[in-house]
């Protein structure tokens, strides 16, 4: 269970004008762009084919500040439009991460629901970030036992369990600072993933982009459309995180998404007798807690309270998931067989990734003392998680040597943002979501729909969120205003949508 988890609460849904100091280095890629038709487009590698989508790779500079110095691959796919006569331009496409692949994604979206009409007005494109699957990639070396531990830091009762972590997760940026691939380190971030979506740009022949970025995908975009104000098109972003990316506050966020996410699925048991959880709410949030505590003391199958943990967390993305999860706490409860899946062959190359984005991006805490801090907050406000995601994580020790300070985002540019957020996502809380919406000001416009789950377009099952984002992306016209999209009856969020990187794992943030 804990492998599953790892990715569970690897990725997590998102973003960053031009920075302060760094201007250069957007500007550089700009003029040293490559042509339109450097990419020859061809059959897709073994794990990433799929009906008349084809791939190509992009060469960029490693360091946009020496654009034609060392150059580093990035894998692309492209599924064109069935019909030329209707198409419009590009849709660049993301699902989520830090650490998610997306090469495949374009085919995914295009077999999961997206409409017939946005197939047909865009040529749809995916690619592997920087760092990421068949781009060149980087690495950690993390052992099996290190991959299996997960990524959610084991959840803090005391502070001296915080103090006891913290040695984990030293070792780990060592690992990270002294792998083979560490010449990566300072120059895999968000920032210039952004700036590679733009050297795709130029290299496609488009003089603008339409984007379609879920989870931490939201907050790519919204760095794009951020850097590259006037190259972007129709921009959606989808279960948002929140102005500063994927920093310390979104980790301390995962706790609140739970709780907020939490009474959707104590609904779901109540309805649901025949799996023995409770009859109330209440009751249900109480065999939560019992289970939890049972597992930390003593660990079934590999599986202790961390786990038991994330792994809730994780199923609650999206609807369809929560059988699933009634029937993991009734094994649990009832001492039968648990099912254990084996972790992905990618989950090193995942991890390590996420690691080099989210520590990279941002300055995390670095004194122990904070995190015990933040532990004894979270876990009194946000009980069922918050001992967890507060702790110290390898983001406290990462190498300071950095490139740029994070893209501040701000309402400077064209209004063309669509934002879609459920209200009860736990990947990307509606809390950071709001964050977000007022940092873009009136370059944004925010479809909040009445529903849980982490996804909204065009997995989520709501009429009137789903009709706003194909009208916006095939017409341009967005709702006037911010729109409340009400509960209905049927609709329910599905696997598919933003990569589980975020917080969970990949077998649903298609993060997320």
């Amino acid at each position: 269970m804990r492998r599953s988890l790892s990715l569970a609460l690897t990725a997590a849904a998102v973003t960053l004008t031009a920075l302060p100091g760094a201007p250069s280095a957007s500007a550089t890629a700009a003029t040293t762009a490559p042509a339109p038709g450097a990419l020859r487009w061809g059959p897709c590698p073994p794990g990433a084919s799929a009906p008349r989508l084809e791939c190509s790779t992009l060469e960029v500079p490693l360091d946009y500040r020496d654009p034609d110095g060392r150059q580093i691959e990035v894998a692309v796919s492209r599924l064109a439009s069935g019909k030329p006569s209707q198409r419009r331009g590009v849709l660049l496409t993301n699902p989520g991460g830090p650490g998610g692949s997306g090469l495949i994604y374009p085919a995914v979206l295009a077999a999961s629901g997206l409409p017939q009409e946005v197939v047909d007005s865009y040529d749809i494109i995916g690619f592997d970030p920087r760092g990421v699957g068949r781009s060149t990639p980087v690495t950690c070396d993390l052992s099996k036992e290190q991959q299996w531990r997960g990524n959610f830091p084991p959840y803090a009762h005391t502070a001296a369990d915080v103090t006891r972590e913290a040695g984990h997760a030293r070792k780990i940026a060592g690992q990270c600072e002294n792998s083979r691939t560490a010449w990566m380190l300072p120059h895999t971030t968000t920032a210039n993933t952004a700036r590679d979506m733009d050297r795709l740009r130029s290299a496609l022949g488009e003089p603008k982009v339409s984007y379609l970025g879920a989870s931490y995908g939201s907050y790519l975009g919204a760095v794009y459309t951020t850097l590259f104000p006037r190259r972007g098109d129709r921009i959606v972003l989808d279960s948002n995180l929140g102005p500063g990316g994927y920093d310390v506050t979104a980790m301390r966020l995962f706790a609140r998404g739970l709780e907020d996410r939490f009474p959707d699925f104590a609904a779901f048991a109540v309805r649901h007798p025949e799996y023995g959880l409770g009859s109330t709410p209440k009751q249900i949030a109480a065999k939560f807690h019992e289970l939890a505590s049972r597992l930390d003391s003593k660990p079934v199958q590999d599986v202790n309270g961390t786990a038991f943990r994330a792994y809730t967390f994780e199923q609650l993305y999206a609807d369809s998931s929560m059988p699933k999860l009634a029937e993991f706490w009734q094994a649990v409860d009832t001492g039968a067989e648990l099912p254990l899946p084996e972790p992905p062959a990618e989950l090193e190359n995942l991890m390590a990734s996420r690691f080099a984005v989210v520590c990279g991006d941002t300055r995390w805490p670095g004194t122990v003392r904070e995190y015990q801090r933040n532990v004894a907050v979270d876990r009194l406000k946000y009980p069922m998680l918050g001992g967890s995601t507060a702790s110290v994580t390898p983001c406290a020790y990462w190498p300071r040597e950095r490139t740029e300070p994070p893209v501040r985002i701000t309402g400077r540019g064209p209004s063309n943002v669509l934002m879609m957020q459920n209200e009860r996502d736990p990947g990307t809380p509606l809390a950071g979501a709001r964050e977000l919406r007022r940092a873009f000001k009136g370059r944004a416009t925010m479809v909040t729909v009445d529903q849980g789950g982490h996804g909204v377009y065009p997995y989520g099952g709501n009429t009137c969120a789903n009709d706003a984002a194909t009208t916006f992306l095939t017409t341009g016209e967005r709702p006037a205003r911010d729109l409340a999209c009400a509960a209905e009856p049927g609709a329910a969020t599905q696997p598919g949508g933003a990569t589980r990187t975020d917080s969970t794992s990949q077998t649903a943030d298609v993060s997320k």
